[in-house]
């Protein structure tokens, strides 16, 4: 007997929880990217008829930094939050 995988949309198949710290970071970097630079842009040049295809040029060379970035600080992220925060003994930082 073999157990269908839970879908995403159609046909396409969800990923194996095993993904969840390449897939978490990758929506993670293009949100906080996204939101950032469309606010940097929108406060130092003002709506315009070009802002959005400008701000999304800005956003997609930002997230193809930002990705990278969230992934190698991630470590570094989770031992700091570990010095502030009282972790649970059964889930100790990565």
């Amino acid at each position: 007997m073999t157990t269908e995988r839970p879908k995403i949309i159609g046909n396409i198949p969800k990923l194996p929880s095993r993904f969840v710290g390449w897939v978490m970071p990758f929506f993670l970097s293009c949100l906080m990217s996204g939101i950032i630079s469309f606010i940097n842009m929108l406060r130092n040049l003002g709506w315009s008829d070009t802002f959005l295809s400008l701000w999304f040029s800005a956003w997609m060379i930002s997230w193809a930094i930002a990705y990278p970035v969230v992934l190698v600080m991630l470590p570094l992220v989770r031992k700091l939050t570990a010095l502030f925060v009282e972790m649970p003994p059964n889930q100790p930082p990565k």
